[in-house]
Protein backbone atom coordinates (compact mmCIF):
# COMPACT_ATOMS: atom_id res chain seq x y z
CA UNK A 1 0.00 0.00 0.00
CA UNK A 2 2.94 2.45 0.71
CA UNK A 3 4.13 2.25 -2.66
CA UNK A 4 1.08 3.22 -4.63
CA UNK A 5 0.45 5.82 -2.30
CA UNK A 6 4.09 7.55 -3.51
CA UNK A 7 3.43 7.16 -6.84
CA UNK A 8 -0.51 9.06 -6.92
CA UNK A 9 0.33 12.09 -4.31
CA UNK A 10 2.35 14.90 -4.92
CA UNK A 11 5.08 15.65 -2.45
CA UNK A 12 4.22 18.17 0.46
CA UNK A 13 7.30 20.16 -0.24
CA UNK A 14 4.67 20.97 -3.55
CA UNK A 15 2.66 22.96 -0.91
CA UNK A 16 5.24 24.46 0.90
CA UNK A 17 6.29 26.27 -2.52
CA UNK A 18 2.58 26.47 -3.34
CA UNK A 19 2.21 28.64 -0.26
CA UNK A 20 5.24 31.08 -0.51
CA UNK A 21 4.05 31.72 -3.94
CA UNK A 22 0.92 32.32 -3.24
CA UNK A 23 1.50 35.23 -0.69
CA UNK A 24 4.25 36.36 -3.20
CA UNK A 25 1.60 37.13 -6.16
CA UNK A 26 -0.78 38.49 -3.68
CA UNK A 27 2.00 41.29 -2.82
CA UNK A 28 2.90 41.40 -7.27
CA UNK A 29 -0.97 41.67 -8.10
CA UNK A 30 -2.43 43.61 -5.45
CA UNK A 31 -0.15 46.44 -5.93
CA UNK A 32 -0.19 45.92 -9.70
CA UNK A 33 -4.15 46.44 -9.83
CA UNK A 34 -3.03 50.02 -8.39
CA UNK A 35 -0.14 51.13 -10.02
CA UNK A 36 -1.07 52.88 -12.85
CA UNK A 37 -4.32 54.30 -11.08
CA UNK A 38 -1.73 55.94 -8.49
CA UNK A 39 0.81 56.98 -10.77
CA UNK A 40 -2.32 58.94 -12.57
CA UNK A 41 -4.30 60.06 -9.77
CA UNK A 42 -1.56 60.85 -7.36
CA UNK A 43 1.36 61.50 -9.15
CA UNK A 44 -0.32 63.48 -11.80
CA UNK A 45 1.24 61.37 -14.94
CA UNK A 46 -0.30 60.91 -18.30
CA UNK A 47 -1.98 57.86 -18.99
CA UNK A 48 0.29 57.18 -21.55
CA UNK A 49 3.89 57.77 -19.25
CA UNK A 50 1.84 55.51 -16.95
CA UNK A 51 1.91 52.70 -19.64
CA UNK A 52 5.48 52.68 -20.32
CA UNK A 53 6.46 52.87 -16.77
CA UNK A 54 4.38 50.08 -16.16
CA UNK A 55 5.66 47.87 -19.01
CA UNK A 56 9.10 49.06 -18.35
CA UNK A 57 8.80 47.72 -14.85
CA UNK A 58 6.51 44.02 -15.44
CA UNK A 59 9.59 43.42 -18.50
CA UNK A 60 12.25 44.39 -15.57
CA UNK A 61 10.40 42.01 -13.31
CA UNK A 62 11.10 39.51 -15.72
CA UNK A 63 14.32 40.62 -16.77
CA UNK A 64 16.15 40.05 -13.08
CA UNK A 65 15.56 36.56 -12.98
CA UNK A 66 18.23 36.30 -15.22
CA UNK A 67 20.60 37.26 -12.24
CA UNK A 68 18.81 35.65 -9.92
CA UNK A 69 18.75 32.54 -12.09
CA UNK A 70 22.64 32.85 -12.45
CA UNK A 71 23.62 33.95 -8.58
CA UNK A 72 21.62 31.03 -7.22
CA UNK A 73 22.66 28.28 -9.50
CA UNK A 74 26.83 29.48 -8.48
CA UNK A 75 26.56 31.11 -5.62
CA UNK A 76 23.77 31.56 -3.00
CA UNK A 77 21.88 28.77 -3.50
CA UNK A 78 17.53 28.43 -4.18
CA UNK A 79 16.58 28.90 -0.87
CA UNK A 80 18.88 31.72 0.08
CA UNK A 81 17.90 33.81 -3.19
CA UNK A 82 14.03 32.71 -1.95
CA UNK A 83 14.52 34.38 1.25
CA UNK A 84 16.38 37.48 0.15
CA UNK A 85 13.72 37.71 -2.74
CA UNK A 86 10.77 38.25 -0.06
CA UNK A 87 12.73 40.67 1.88
CA UNK A 88 13.37 43.37 -0.55
CA UNK A 89 10.17 42.64 -1.96
CA UNK A 90 8.56 43.58 1.36
CA UNK A 91 10.53 46.59 1.59
CA UNK A 92 9.66 47.41 -1.77
CA UNK A 93 6.08 47.73 -1.52
CA UNK A 94 6.30 49.85 2.22
CA UNK A 95 8.61 52.37 -0.15
CA UNK A 96 5.30 52.86 -2.54
CA UNK A 97 3.39 53.16 0.89
CA UNK A 98 5.76 56.19 1.67
CA UNK A 99 5.23 57.68 -1.59
CA UNK A 100 1.78 57.47 -1.37
CA UNK A 101 1.84 59.82 1.95
CA UNK A 102 4.41 62.13 0.73
CA UNK A 103 3.26 62.75 -2.33
CA UNK A 104 1.06 66.13 -1.38
CA UNK A 105 3.92 67.46 0.82
CA UNK A 106 6.29 67.00 -2.30
CA UNK A 107 5.59 65.17 -5.66
CA UNK A 108 9.31 65.10 -6.71
CA UNK A 109 10.68 62.99 -3.61
CA UNK A 110 7.21 60.99 -3.81
CA UNK A 111 8.27 60.05 -7.79
CA UNK A 112 11.87 59.02 -6.65
CA UNK A 113 10.84 57.16 -3.69
CA UNK A 114 8.05 55.15 -6.34
CA UNK A 115 11.11 54.32 -8.72
CA UNK A 116 13.16 53.37 -5.70
CA UNK A 117 10.15 51.20 -4.27
CA UNK A 118 10.05 49.45 -8.26
CA UNK A 119 13.28 48.84 -8.19
CA UNK A 120 13.94 46.93 -4.82
CA UNK A 121 10.92 44.98 -5.95
CA UNK A 122 12.24 44.67 -9.42
CA UNK A 123 15.76 43.03 -8.16
CA UNK A 124 13.66 40.79 -5.33
CA UNK A 125 11.32 39.17 -7.89
CA UNK A 126 14.60 38.21 -9.62
CA UNK A 127 15.67 36.27 -7.14
CA UNK A 128 12.24 34.82 -5.99
CA UNK A 129 11.00 34.18 -9.32
CA UNK A 130 13.06 31.78 -10.99
CA UNK A 131 14.44 29.74 -8.07
CA UNK A 132 10.96 28.52 -6.88
CA UNK A 133 10.34 27.50 -10.30
CA UNK A 134 13.08 25.17 -10.40
CA UNK A 135 12.48 23.92 -7.25
CA UNK A 136 8.55 22.40 -8.24
CA UNK A 137 11.00 20.18 -10.76
CA UNK A 138 13.52 19.01 -8.14
CA UNK A 139 10.98 17.86 -5.53
CA UNK A 140 9.98 14.62 -8.40
CA UNK A 141 12.18 11.74 -9.06
CA UNK A 142 13.55 11.03 -12.94
CA UNK A 143 10.33 8.30 -13.21
CA UNK A 144 7.77 11.00 -12.43
CA UNK A 145 8.65 13.31 -14.97
CA UNK A 146 5.05 13.04 -16.37
CA UNK A 147 3.66 14.28 -13.52
CA UNK A 148 5.41 18.07 -14.29
CA UNK A 149 2.40 18.83 -16.02
CA UNK A 150 -0.36 18.28 -13.29
CA UNK A 151 2.47 19.71 -10.75
CA UNK A 152 2.80 22.96 -12.45
CA UNK A 153 -1.16 23.47 -12.67
CA UNK A 154 -1.46 23.07 -9.41
CA UNK A 155 1.37 25.24 -8.70
CA UNK A 156 -0.21 27.54 -11.06
CA UNK A 157 -3.29 27.70 -9.26
CA UNK A 158 -1.68 28.90 -5.83
CA UNK A 159 -0.15 31.66 -7.62
CA UNK A 160 -3.96 32.46 -8.97
CA UNK A 161 -5.44 32.22 -5.54
CA UNK A 162 -2.75 34.59 -4.47
CA UNK A 163 -3.30 36.81 -7.73
CA UNK A 164 -6.77 36.93 -6.68
CA UNK A 165 -7.16 37.62 -2.87
CA UNK A 166 -4.08 40.61 -3.84
CA UNK A 167 -6.52 41.82 -6.42
CA UNK A 168 -9.76 41.93 -4.29
CA UNK A 169 -8.36 43.11 -1.03
CA UNK A 170 -5.49 46.03 -2.10
CA UNK A 171 -8.35 47.70 -4.96
CA UNK A 172 -10.69 47.66 -1.61
CA UNK A 173 -8.22 48.98 0.96
CA UNK A 174 -6.59 51.39 -1.91
CA UNK A 175 -9.01 52.05 -4.72
CA UNK A 176 -11.61 54.26 -3.14
CA UNK A 177 -14.13 57.05 -4.60
CA UNK A 178 -16.66 57.98 -2.12
CA UNK A 179 -20.59 58.38 -2.87
CA UNK A 180 -19.58 61.35 -5.26
CA UNK A 181 -17.90 59.28 -7.42
CA UNK A 182 -14.73 61.27 -6.17
CA UNK A 183 -11.29 59.54 -6.08
CA UNK A 184 -9.76 59.11 -2.32
CA UNK A 185 -5.90 59.57 -4.00
CA UNK A 186 -4.33 59.13 -0.17
CA UNK A 187 -5.84 55.70 0.03
CA UNK A 188 -3.49 53.79 -2.68
CA UNK A 189 -1.06 53.23 0.31
CA UNK A 190 -3.13 51.58 2.45
CA UNK A 191 -3.09 49.05 -0.53
CA UNK A 192 0.55 49.04 -0.87
CA UNK A 193 0.83 48.20 2.93
CA UNK A 194 -1.19 45.25 2.44
CA UNK A 195 0.86 44.05 -0.32
CA UNK A 196 3.93 44.24 2.31
CA UNK A 197 2.09 42.49 4.70
CA UNK A 198 1.51 39.44 2.42
CA UNK A 199 5.25 39.23 1.26
CA UNK A 200 6.33 38.86 5.20
CA UNK A 201 4.07 36.42 5.38
CA UNK A 202 5.18 34.20 2.60
CA UNK A 203 8.70 34.55 3.37
CA UNK A 204 8.12 33.40 7.33
CA UNK A 205 6.25 30.61 5.91
CA UNK A 206 8.83 29.39 3.69
CA UNK A 207 11.48 29.35 6.36
CA UNK A 208 10.36 27.69 8.96
CA UNK A 209 8.77 24.87 6.79
CA UNK A 210 11.78 24.58 3.83
CA UNK A 211 14.31 22.42 5.55
CA UNK A 212 10.94 19.78 6.87
CA UNK A 213 9.32 19.43 3.31
CA UNK A 214 11.13 21.24 0.70
CA UNK A 215 13.32 17.80 -0.11
CA UNK A 216 14.75 15.69 -2.52
CA UNK A 217 12.41 12.16 -3.49
CA UNK A 218 15.83 10.93 -1.42
CA UNK A 219 15.02 13.22 1.36
CA UNK A 220 17.91 15.57 0.79
CA UNK A 221 17.58 19.33 1.34
CA UNK A 222 16.85 21.15 -1.89
CA UNK A 223 18.18 24.21 -3.39
CA UNK A 224 20.86 24.09 -0.63
CA UNK A 225 24.25 26.43 -1.64
CA UNK A 226 25.45 25.14 -5.14
CA UNK A 227 29.34 23.99 -3.66
CA UNK A 228 27.52 21.16 -2.03
CA UNK A 229 25.88 19.33 -5.11
CA UNK A 230 27.09 15.85 -5.87
CA UNK A 231 26.75 14.01 -9.05
CA UNK A 232 23.84 12.34 -8.09
CA UNK A 233 21.55 15.49 -8.56
CA UNK A 234 22.32 14.97 -12.20
CA UNK A 235 21.35 12.70 -15.39
CA UNK A 236 23.68 10.02 -16.43
CA UNK A 237 25.90 10.96 -19.33
CA UNK A 238 25.35 15.15 -18.81
CA UNK A 239 27.70 17.89 -18.72
CA UNK A 240 27.92 19.02 -15.10
CA UNK A 241 28.45 23.04 -16.09
CA UNK A 242 27.95 24.93 -18.89
CA UNK A 243 31.06 25.64 -20.64
CA UNK A 244 31.04 29.03 -21.98
CA UNK A 245 35.03 29.76 -24.00
CA UNK A 246 35.94 33.26 -23.63
CA UNK A 247 35.29 33.58 -26.94
CA UNK A 248 31.95 32.95 -26.75
CA UNK A 249 31.54 35.58 -23.62
CA UNK A 250 33.09 38.28 -25.83
CA UNK A 251 30.36 37.78 -28.42
CA UNK A 252 27.46 37.71 -26.58
CA UNK A 253 28.75 41.28 -24.83
CA UNK A 254 29.38 42.32 -28.32
CA UNK A 255 26.12 41.13 -29.49
CA UNK A 256 24.67 42.56 -26.32
CA UNK A 257 25.77 46.52 -27.18
CA UNK A 258 25.37 46.31 -30.88
CA UNK A 259 21.92 45.15 -30.00
CA UNK A 260 21.76 47.81 -27.48
CA UNK A 261 22.61 50.47 -30.37
CA UNK A 262 20.21 49.07 -33.00
CA UNK A 263 16.94 49.49 -30.35
CA UNK A 264 18.01 52.10 -28.75
CA UNK A 265 18.89 54.72 -32.36
CA UNK A 266 16.93 52.72 -35.18
CA UNK A 267 14.03 51.44 -33.38
CA UNK A 268 13.69 54.22 -30.64
CA UNK A 269 12.93 52.43 -27.47
CA UNK A 270 13.95 53.92 -24.46
CA UNK A 271 16.77 52.87 -22.07
CA UNK A 272 14.45 49.74 -20.41
CA UNK A 273 13.04 48.55 -23.06
CA UNK A 274 16.22 48.52 -24.68
CA UNK A 275 17.68 46.88 -22.02
CA UNK A 276 15.11 43.84 -21.98
CA UNK A 277 15.05 42.92 -25.91
CA UNK A 278 18.94 43.47 -26.40
CA UNK A 279 19.87 41.42 -23.15
CA UNK A 280 17.20 38.21 -24.50
CA UNK A 281 18.71 37.71 -28.01
CA UNK A 282 22.17 37.96 -26.70
CA UNK A 283 21.77 35.47 -23.75
CA UNK A 284 19.82 33.00 -26.06
CA UNK A 285 22.97 33.41 -28.28
CA UNK A 286 24.99 32.22 -25.58
CA UNK A 287 23.28 29.53 -24.26
CA UNK A 288 23.62 27.83 -27.96
CA UNK A 289 27.00 28.54 -28.42
CA UNK A 290 28.00 25.98 -25.51
CA UNK A 291 30.37 23.77 -26.85
CA UNK A 292 28.91 20.77 -24.32
CA UNK A 293 25.72 20.49 -26.29
CA UNK A 294 24.86 17.62 -28.45
CA UNK A 295 22.74 17.63 -31.38
CA UNK A 296 19.58 16.72 -29.97
CA UNK A 297 19.49 19.03 -26.60
CA UNK A 298 20.58 21.87 -29.05
CA UNK A 299 17.78 21.17 -30.99
CA UNK A 300 15.26 21.16 -28.12
CA UNK A 301 16.77 24.10 -26.84
CA UNK A 302 16.28 26.04 -30.15
CA UNK A 303 12.44 25.03 -30.00
CA UNK A 304 12.60 27.06 -26.30
CA UNK A 305 13.33 29.52 -28.47
CA UNK A 306 10.73 29.72 -30.95
CA UNK A 307 8.08 29.14 -28.34
CA UNK A 308 9.14 32.04 -26.65
CA UNK A 309 9.17 34.23 -29.63
CA UNK A 310 5.37 33.52 -30.29
CA UNK A 311 5.00 34.04 -26.41
CA UNK A 312 5.78 37.67 -26.91
CA UNK A 313 2.49 38.41 -28.86
CA UNK A 314 0.28 36.49 -26.41
CA UNK A 315 1.75 39.00 -23.38
CA UNK A 316 1.70 41.66 -24.62
CA UNK A 317 -2.25 41.44 -25.50
CA UNK A 318 -2.79 39.85 -22.16
CA UNK A 319 -0.85 42.45 -20.24
CA UNK A 320 -3.62 45.15 -21.31
CA UNK A 321 -5.18 44.42 -18.34
CA UNK A 322 -3.28 46.73 -15.70
CA UNK A 323 -2.62 49.64 -18.44
CA UNK A 324 -5.34 50.34 -21.34
CA UNK A 325 -7.78 48.12 -20.40
CA UNK A 326 -7.68 49.29 -16.35
CA UNK A 327 -8.37 52.85 -17.68
CA UNK A 328 -11.17 51.76 -19.79
CA UNK A 329 -12.96 50.40 -17.30
CA UNK A 330 -11.71 53.25 -14.72
CA UNK A 331 -13.12 55.87 -17.84
CA UNK A 332 -15.38 54.40 -20.40
CA UNK A 333 -17.58 51.41 -18.81
CA UNK A 334 -20.57 50.63 -16.71
CA UNK A 335 -18.92 49.29 -13.99
CA UNK A 336 -22.60 48.09 -12.05
CA UNK A 337 -22.14 44.66 -11.26
CA UNK A 338 -25.35 43.22 -9.78
CA UNK A 339 -26.12 46.73 -8.16
CA UNK A 340 -22.76 47.20 -7.21
CA UNK A 341 -20.27 49.48 -8.57
CA UNK A 342 -17.03 47.69 -8.67
CA UNK A 343 -13.55 49.76 -8.46
CA UNK A 344 -12.00 49.92 -11.90
CA UNK A 345 -8.94 47.82 -10.36
CA UNK A 346 -11.02 45.47 -9.51
CA UNK A 347 -12.16 43.98 -12.37
CA UNK A 348 -8.95 42.44 -13.44
CA UNK A 349 -9.75 39.93 -10.69
CA UNK A 350 -11.64 37.91 -13.14
CA UNK A 351 -8.32 36.64 -14.22
CA UNK A 352 -7.36 35.23 -11.32
CA UNK A 353 -11.12 33.91 -10.17
CA UNK A 354 -11.36 32.27 -13.74
CA UNK A 355 -7.85 30.59 -13.84
CA UNK A 356 -8.57 29.19 -10.03
CA UNK A 357 -11.86 27.54 -11.24
CA UNK A 358 -10.61 26.27 -14.63
CA UNK A 359 -7.10 25.20 -13.97
CA UNK A 360 -8.17 21.94 -12.50
CA UNK A 361 -10.83 21.15 -15.64
CA UNK A 362 -7.94 21.66 -17.98
CA UNK A 363 -5.48 19.99 -16.11
CA UNK A 364 -8.25 16.75 -16.24
CA UNK A 365 -8.86 17.42 -20.41
CA UNK A 366 -5.13 17.14 -20.79
CA UNK A 367 -5.04 13.63 -18.86
CA UNK A 368 -8.03 12.23 -20.74
CA UNK A 369 -7.14 13.51 -23.74
CA UNK A 370 -3.32 11.75 -23.14
CA UNK A 371 -5.02 8.08 -21.90
CA UNK A 372 -6.36 8.28 -24.57
CA UNK A 373 -3.43 8.95 -26.68
CA UNK A 374 -4.72 11.96 -28.27
CA UNK A 375 -3.67 14.91 -26.20
CA UNK A 376 -1.82 17.45 -28.54
CA UNK A 377 1.94 18.23 -28.56
CA UNK A 378 2.86 21.57 -26.62
CA UNK A 379 3.48 23.80 -29.42
CA UNK A 380 -0.15 23.16 -30.59
CA UNK A 381 -1.82 23.74 -27.16
CA UNK A 382 0.53 27.87 -27.22
CA UNK A 383 -1.45 28.21 -30.96
CA UNK A 384 -5.07 27.38 -29.67
CA UNK A 385 -3.54 30.03 -26.66
CA UNK A 386 -3.31 32.38 -29.30
CA UNK A 387 -5.98 31.94 -31.47
CA UNK A 388 -8.53 32.36 -28.33
CA UNK A 389 -7.00 35.30 -27.21
CA UNK A 390 -7.26 37.20 -30.85
CA UNK A 391 -10.92 36.55 -30.62
CA UNK A 392 -11.47 37.65 -27.34
CA UNK A 393 -10.01 41.16 -28.56
CA UNK A 394 -12.03 40.90 -31.66
CA UNK A 395 -15.11 40.71 -29.26
CA UNK A 396 -14.04 43.75 -27.61
CA UNK A 397 -13.13 45.66 -30.96
CA UNK A 398 -16.47 45.02 -32.09
CA UNK A 399 -18.28 45.76 -28.51
CA UNK A 400 -16.25 49.63 -28.67
CA UNK A 401 -17.81 50.37 -31.68
CA UNK A 402 -21.14 50.59 -31.34
CA UNK A 403 -20.60 52.93 -28.22
CA UNK A 404 -19.03 55.99 -30.05
CA UNK A 405 -16.93 58.86 -27.64
CA UNK A 406 -19.79 58.76 -25.55
CA UNK A 407 -21.72 55.36 -24.48
CA UNK A 408 -20.51 53.11 -21.83
CA UNK A 409 -18.83 49.48 -22.37
CA UNK A 410 -20.70 46.90 -19.91
CA UNK A 411 -18.63 45.44 -17.54
CA UNK A 412 -19.79 42.00 -18.50
CA UNK A 413 -17.82 42.40 -21.93
CA UNK A 414 -14.94 42.66 -19.95
CA UNK A 415 -15.61 40.02 -17.94
CA UNK A 416 -16.10 37.51 -21.12
CA UNK A 417 -13.10 39.08 -22.37
CA UNK A 418 -11.10 37.85 -18.87
CA UNK A 419 -12.69 34.51 -19.22
CA UNK A 420 -11.44 33.79 -23.10
CA UNK A 421 -7.85 35.42 -21.71
CA UNK A 422 -7.95 32.96 -18.92
CA UNK A 423 -8.29 30.09 -21.08
CA UNK A 424 -6.30 31.11 -23.57
CA UNK A 425 -3.34 31.33 -20.63
CA UNK A 426 -4.19 27.94 -19.44
CA UNK A 427 -3.12 26.59 -22.92
CA UNK A 428 0.01 28.85 -22.81
CA UNK A 429 1.47 29.48 -19.30
CA UNK A 430 1.73 26.36 -17.36
CA UNK A 431 2.13 24.29 -20.42
CA UNK A 432 5.29 26.99 -21.48
CA UNK A 433 6.58 26.27 -18.39
CA UNK A 434 6.18 22.81 -18.36
CA UNK A 435 7.86 22.49 -21.48
CA UNK A 436 11.12 23.88 -20.42
CA UNK A 437 11.21 21.93 -18.15
CA UNK A 438 11.00 18.96 -20.11
CA UNK A 439 13.54 20.40 -22.75
CA UNK A 440 16.14 22.06 -21.31
CA UNK A 441 19.49 20.08 -20.81
CA UNK A 442 19.88 20.25 -16.49
CA UNK A 443 22.72 22.41 -16.68
CA UNK A 444 21.11 25.29 -18.18
CA UNK A 445 17.51 24.74 -16.36
CA UNK A 446 17.57 27.61 -14.56
CA UNK A 447 19.11 29.85 -17.48
CA UNK A 448 16.26 28.93 -20.01
CA UNK A 449 13.83 29.25 -17.26
CA UNK A 450 15.42 32.55 -17.64
CA UNK A 451 14.99 33.07 -21.30
CA UNK A 452 11.77 31.58 -21.46
CA UNK A 453 10.61 34.89 -18.78
CA UNK A 454 12.64 37.17 -21.19
CA UNK A 455 10.32 36.32 -23.73
CA UNK A 456 7.26 37.16 -21.03
CA UNK A 457 9.32 40.51 -20.41
CA UNK A 458 9.56 41.42 -24.03
CA UNK A 459 5.73 40.73 -24.30
CA UNK A 460 5.31 43.26 -21.21
CA UNK A 461 7.56 46.03 -22.78
CA UNK A 462 5.59 45.51 -26.09
CA UNK A 463 2.25 45.73 -23.88
CA UNK A 464 3.55 48.57 -22.11
CA UNK A 465 4.66 50.38 -26.15
CA UNK A 466 1.17 49.36 -27.48
CA UNK A 467 -0.89 50.51 -24.25
CA UNK A 468 0.37 53.40 -24.39
CA UNK A 469 -1.08 53.99 -27.90
CA UNK A 470 -4.54 53.84 -26.19
CA UNK A 471 -6.88 56.41 -27.89
CA UNK A 472 -8.54 59.30 -26.00
CA UNK A 473 -11.41 57.81 -24.23
CA UNK A 474 -15.12 59.17 -23.14
CA UNK A 475 -14.29 60.68 -20.45
CA UNK A 476 -11.23 62.86 -22.46
CA UNK A 477 -14.17 64.19 -24.68
CA UNK A 478 -16.36 64.95 -21.68
CA UNK A 479 -13.52 66.93 -20.14
CA UNK A 480 -12.97 68.66 -23.28
CA UNK A 481 -16.32 69.90 -24.09
CA UNK A 482 -16.43 71.15 -20.84
CA UNK A 483 -13.55 72.90 -21.40
CA UNK A 484 -15.27 74.74 -24.52
CA UNK A 485 -12.76 72.19 -26.87
CA UNK A 486 -13.91 69.97 -29.42
CA UNK A 487 -11.55 67.50 -28.93
CA UNK A 488 -12.86 64.96 -31.78
CA UNK A 489 -12.28 68.20 -34.64
CA UNK A 490 -8.77 68.61 -32.71
CA UNK A 491 -7.42 65.27 -33.52
CA UNK A 492 -9.24 64.47 -37.05
CA UNK A 493 -6.88 68.20 -37.68
CA UNK A 494 -10.21 69.87 -38.86
CA UNK A 495 -9.35 72.78 -36.06
CA UNK A 496 -6.04 73.62 -34.91
CA UNK A 497 -5.93 74.42 -31.03
CA UNK A 498 -4.34 77.72 -29.63
CA UNK A 499 -1.47 77.21 -27.50
CA UNK A 500 -3.51 78.17 -24.22
CA UNK A 501 -5.96 75.52 -25.74
CA UNK A 502 -2.91 73.14 -25.64
CA UNK A 503 -1.72 74.11 -22.62
CA UNK A 504 -5.46 73.62 -20.95
CA UNK A 505 -5.92 70.26 -22.56
CA UNK A 506 -2.35 68.99 -20.73
CA UNK A 507 -2.96 70.32 -17.74
CA UNK A 508 -5.85 67.38 -18.12
CA UNK A 509 -3.56 64.68 -18.72
CA UNK A 510 -5.35 64.94 -22.58
CA UNK A 511 -3.50 64.66 -25.55
CA UNK A 512 -4.02 66.47 -28.58
CA UNK A 513 -2.41 64.00 -31.25
CA UNK A 514 -3.59 60.55 -32.24
CA UNK A 515 -0.81 58.10 -31.44
CA UNK A 516 0.47 55.78 -34.35
CA UNK A 517 1.52 52.01 -34.51
CA UNK A 518 3.76 50.81 -37.59
CA UNK A 519 2.65 53.81 -39.90
CA UNK A 520 -0.82 53.71 -38.67
CA UNK A 521 -2.88 56.37 -36.66
CA UNK A 522 -4.70 54.95 -34.52
CA UNK A 523 -8.11 56.82 -34.39
CA UNK A 524 -10.47 55.26 -32.29
CA UNK A 525 -10.56 52.29 -29.54
CA UNK A 526 -11.83 49.80 -32.10
CA UNK A 527 -8.45 50.56 -34.33
CA UNK A 528 -6.95 50.13 -30.99
CA UNK A 529 -7.98 46.57 -30.18
CA UNK A 530 -7.43 45.30 -33.90
CA UNK A 531 -4.02 45.85 -33.30
CA UNK A 532 -3.94 42.82 -30.90
CA UNK A 533 -6.37 40.71 -33.43
CA UNK A 534 -4.11 40.78 -36.15
CA UNK A 535 -0.68 40.82 -34.06
CA UNK A 536 -1.81 37.67 -32.32
CA UNK A 537 -3.67 35.93 -35.19
CA UNK A 538 -0.99 36.35 -37.19
CA UNK A 539 1.43 34.85 -34.83
CA UNK A 540 -0.98 31.55 -34.13
CA UNK A 541 -1.40 30.85 -38.10
CA UNK A 542 2.65 30.64 -38.22
CA UNK A 543 2.91 28.78 -35.34
CA UNK A 544 0.33 26.13 -36.52
CA UNK A 545 2.65 25.73 -39.55
CA UNK A 546 5.57 25.29 -37.88
CA UNK A 547 4.02 22.64 -35.94
CA UNK A 548 5.57 19.57 -37.93
CA UNK A 549 8.94 20.62 -37.96
CA UNK A 550 8.90 21.64 -34.16
CA UNK A 551 7.73 18.10 -33.26
CA UNK A 552 10.53 17.06 -35.31
CA UNK A 553 13.30 18.74 -33.47
CA UNK A 554 11.77 17.86 -29.88
CA UNK A 555 12.73 14.35 -30.35
CA UNK A 556 9.98 12.36 -28.89
CA UNK A 557 9.50 15.18 -25.87
CA UNK A 558 5.17 15.69 -25.86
Amino acid sequence: MGETKVKTAHPKGLWVLFGTEMWERFNFYGMRALLTLFLVNSLLMKEEEASLIYGGFLGLCYLTPMLGGFVADRFLGNRNCILLGGLLMAIGQLLLFTSGSVFESNLSLAKIIMYSALGVIVFGNGFFKPNISSMVGSLYPKQEKTKLDSAFTIFYMGINIGAFLGQSICPLLGDVKDAGGIRDIHAFRWGFMAASVAMLLGTVLFYFLKNKYVVSPEGKPLGGLPSKNDASDFEEGEAQKANFSNKALIIAGVAFIALGFFFHYAVGQNLIYTLIYSSGLSLAGLIISDTSLTKIERDRIIVIYIVSFFIIFFWAAFEQAGSSLTFIADNQTDRNFFGWQMPPSMVQIFNGLFVVILAVPFSILWDTLRAKDREPISPVKLAVGLVVISLSFFMIATQVSYIGTSGLLLVKWLILLYFLNTCAELCLSPIGLSLVGKLSPKRFASLLYGVFFLSNASGYALGGTLGSILPATGDKFAKAKELGIDLQAVLDNKIVPTAEQIALLDQHQISVHNHFFAGFEIHNLYEFFMVFVVLTGIAAIVLFALTPFLKKMMHGVR
